[in-house]
């Protein structure tokens, strides 16, 4: 059996009508850039997160950097986030001329650990960058409360996250700017690069939506300099195609996480945990095993792919080598990115596939009985 890592073309097979009939709104009134159908998806975003303002971005990345910038961040500031994260969420700390500051994770959810946050707040400090890590949200209350303590932003790094909850409010709206990510394999995603900005600050939306347009208010008429950071009309058509199915692909993700996690119960295979906080949307399916590479490895020769996400952690990574961080400076990320392996996850996987899956997993970690294993 042969088990993809993320395979689209379900959900695009199912939404072929009117993915097609999107297409063909573009095509025919010629909005290629920004437009009627990014203003349609802005809106029915900003309606679904029920917040004020979504931006429409060409990226997840240009939402972080713009989200940064907007708040005043610059040369010379610091901003502190977590280092077992996709690049991007440092490169938009750089992108603004500021220091990424590192703190390690928890080691049950592994997103940011709270009490190492306070510890590295310094006078330079202007924001806090918690990740939303493979569909689930950081522990956002007490975090905003050591952010407003000492004057700093909150922004939300969502682009693992949508539709995830924490204590009922959704991802992305409960700091001061949420982000998100629409690559195409996100649990929303557009048919290449898009993201978005969310916030109930109007001030804030207003220059963001300057920023992405080149600074302009006016046709060749520009407050400040600006990004050409705007989102395609085609892609704020299909999002807006998508974005009704997404709490039922969602509750699919759920379904399926449950199925793996009742199959790994008791084994040497660690699953994820939803934190009693909030709401899990299994963007990626994470476990801990030890020896993972073999791991991998063997699950390759059963056909199954598997992610890696992500083994080498920021604080290490020649990118960063400037900043002086060492290994051993954040011993729980370091230690959980040497174990864990990315399952696959995705609307339409079906049960038989995560039946096979951790079956093989069982099977490699010699979990199984001889005769359970010759199953597979």
């Amino acid at each position: 059996m042969k088990v993809p890592f993320v395979d689209l073309s379900v959900q695009h097979c199912e939404l072929e009508p009117e993915l097609k009939a999107a297409f063909a709104r573009v095509l025919e009134r010629g909005s290629f850039i920004l437009g009627p159908e990014v203003e349609r998806f802005e809106t029915a975003f900003a309606e679904y997160l029920d917040v004020a303002q979504a931006i429409a971005l060409h990226s997840g990345t240009a939402a972080l950097q713009l989200a940064l910038q907007a708040l005043g961040v610059g040369p010379g500031d610091e901003v502190i986030t977590v280092a077992n994260t996709f690049i991007a969420t440092a490169e938009a700390i750089s992108a603004v001329g500021a220091r990424p500051v590192f703190v390690d994770i928890d080691p049950v959810s592994y997103t940011m650990d709270v009490a190492r946050v306070e510890s590295a707040i310094t006078p330079k400090c202007r924001a806090i960058v918690p990740v939303h890590l493979y569909g689930q949200c950081a522990d956002l209350d007490p975090l905003l409360e050591i952010a407003r303590a000492h004057g700093l932003a909150v922004v939300e790094d969502a682009c693992q996250a949508h539709g995830a909850e924490y204590k009922g409010q959704k991802a992305g709206t409960v700091g001061d700017i949420g982000c998100f990510s629409f690559y195409p394999s996100k649990n929303l995603g557009a048919c290449g690069e898009g993201g978005a900005v969310v916030t109930r600050n109007a001030e804030l939306a207003r220059r963001i939506r300057l920023l992405r347009n080149h600074g302009s208010v006016s046709k060749y008429e520009h407050a400040f300099p600006g990004y050409n950071f705007r989102m395609e009309g085609i892609q704020g058509a299909i999002l807006s195609v998508k974005l009704p199915h997404l709490d039922l692909w969602n509750q699919e993700r759920r379904a399926l996480a449950e199925e793996y996690g009742r199959r790994l119960r008791g084994s040497n295979v660690v699953p994820p945990v939803e934190m009693p906080y909030g709401r899990h949307v299994y963007h990626l399916y994470v476990v801990q095993v030890d020896d993972r590479d073999r791991v991998r490895g063997e699950l390759a020769r059963h056909g199954i792919e598997t992610g890696l996400h992500y083994p080498l952690p920021l604080h290490l990574q020649e990118a960063y080598r400037s900043l002086g961080y060492r290994s051993g400076d954040l011993p729980v990320c370091e230690r959980v990115a040497q174990r864990l392996l990315s399952l696959p996850m995705y609307p339409g996987l079906g049960a038989e596939a995560v039946e096979y899956v951790a079956a093989a997993i069982l099977e490699v970690t010699e979990c199984l009985t001889p005769a359970t294993a010759r199953t597979i």
